[in-house]
């Protein structure tokens, strides 16, 4: 499949007679909400884990040196926090472009933190998009965050606010925190020289 997705996602939802429907962000959409939402609620998922999988070349990469973003992957008795957003259905003009490189609109139920439950959209890279770039060992994946900048900026403040916004939520992301841990010891090794 094409990493460029604005108009296969474009296709697959008649919004017609829906005045609004909830999205649920688990990366940058936790923090960078540049869209207008009419509600912001704490919510999860489950049967999905977050994963640095996904390769970004239009945000925090470029095609030659793409950078690393999450993307949800299938894993039975997970559960992924994130946040959810009520929004019009014309909001999805600007994040499919937002986020064409490999992510579909798929349906999810979400669960509010204080409870009840939703159905809504959620944004997935599925491994068949050519920018999906899979598991790595962690210290590799912080070594290519550490070297990938991009027009969003680089992909080290990608995996740094995410990590600052999961712990706000008190949300548990090993696999986040851990790669966060390994660019601040490159960074320090950096900085010192060893």
């Amino acid at each position: 499949m094409s990493a460029d997705t604005i108009e296969h996602n474009r296709q697959r939802f008649d919004f017609s007679g829906i005045e609004s429907i909830w999205l649920f962000g688990y990366g940058s959409l936790i923090y960078k909400v540049d869209f207008p939402f009419l509600e912001q609620r704490p919510a999860s998922i489950e049967g999905w884990t977050r994963r640095f999988w996904q390769g970004s070349h239009d945000h925090r990469g470029t095609p030659e040196a793409p950078g690393r973003v999450v993307t949800l992957i299938e894993q039975p008795g997970a559960v992924c926090k994130g946040m959810a957003f009520k929004v019009s259905p014309n909001v999805f003009e600007h994040l499919d472009v937002r986020e064409k490189n490999g992510y579909l609109r798929l349906d999810t139920t979400l669960t509010f933190g204080e409870g009840g439950q939703a159905k809504g959209l959620v944004y997935i890279a599925t491994e068949d998009n050519e920018a999906f770039l899979g598991h790595a060992p962690d210290a590799d994946i912080a070594r290519q965050i550490a070297s990938a900048s991009g027009p969003s900026g680089t992909n080290a403040e990608y995996l740094l606010r995410l990590a600052e916004s999961l712990r706000t939520l008190g949300a548990d992301c090993p696999h986040t925190f851990a790669i966060e841990s390994h660019l601040r010891c490159t960074a320090k090794k950096d900085i010192s020289g060893h």
